[in-house]
């Protein structure tokens, strides 16, 4: 999957609303078929979530996702039957929990990308994580399926994994740390090709709480998040963007390593600091991140 600093949701019952998203500066946005759909409305969403995907082939924009009804609901299979298109990146499987609910969603869309003529493979599956069961069993998860691309935790206030955990939500973040760095770490064990990306901060209002909890997110490791509202992409960039002085010294690094290692050497100092190979994968992965912070 392209990386990811900002991937933005939209109700799929809004045509209006999801063209002016597609248009948007954001890396993807993200067609909601679940939780901003009444139920009374699925089958209409879907007629215009299809539409709004075969209309940005000719306008090519942020990547298109949709988030799906989970599997539990009796709405997936025709969720899927209708979106799963040219266009299309990526399918959002929220509250996954389940190996075999994540393999039965990627045998649908490999057979609804052979109805299309699509390669095998374009559309990869996000899994949203939002259960103690799903952060139980979220190694298991991502490996259930090579189609999976990213993981995103769904750590809104008063949401679904708050609610599950029966725990108190703070700006410090101490009451969902624990789920927050397990799932980063299970997504990082698990394949380094999976994104882990954080959920929505849900206060629109509250900007400096926003930045705030985006830093702590990029300092566990997240590289993006999910979003809410156009207002919100903006301080999301300038939290998760690496600080120029990180991206001058780690250009250091890679440059005075590749310089001493053609002379044989592994292990150096740059101002004062060791660094070895170690230091220097994570250097060029500090750079990867600022360089697309640049585009």
């Amino acid at each position: 999957m392209k990386p990811v600093r900002v991937a933005l949701f939209v109700p799929g019952i809004n045509s209006k609303v999801m063209s002016k998203a597609l248009a948007a500066a954001v890396d993807a946005v993200i067609l909601d078929l679940e939780d901003s759909v009444p139920i009374a409305s699925k089958a209409d969403a879907r007629k215009l979530v299809a539409g709004a995907i075969d209309g940005s082939l000719a306008h090519p924009g942020p990547m298109n996702w949709v988030r799906v009804n989970g599997a539990s609901t009796g709405y997936l299979a025709d969720d899927l039957a209708a979106v799963v298109r040219p266009g299309l990146a990526a399918v959002m499987l929220p509250k996954a929990e389940s190996v075999e609910d994540v393999q039965q969603t990627a045998a649908a869309i490999e057979r609804h990308e052979k109805t299309h003529g699509m390669n095998p493979g374009t559309v990869e599956i996000i899994l949203q994580i939002e259960s103690a069961l799903g952060i139980y069993r979220a190694f298991d998860l991502i490996k259930a399926s090579p189609r999976v691309a990213a993981t995103c935790l769904g750590g809104a206030r008063d949401g679904d994994l708050q609610t599950d955990l029966g725990c108190s939500w703070s700006i410090e973040g101490t009451e969902l740390m624990y789920a927050r760095s397990k799932l980063l770490l299970d997504t990082r064990a698990a394949s380094s090709y999976v994104l882990p990306l954080d959920g929505v901060f849900s206060d629109l209002n509250d900007e400096a709480g926003l930045i705030s909890d985006t830093r702590l997110s990029a300092r566990l490791g997240y590289v993006g998040r999910t979003t809410i509202h156009p207002k919100q992409t903006a301080p999301v960039r300038q939290a998760y963007a690496v600080p120029e002085a990180d991206a001058a010294y780690y250009r250091k690094v890679v440059s005075e390593f590749e310089a001493k290692e053609k002379q044989g050497v592994a292990a150096i100092t740059v101002d004062g600091k060791l660094v070895d190979y170690a230091m220097f994968q994570r250097a060029k992965r500090v750079l990867a991140l600022a360089d697309l912070d640049q585009r």
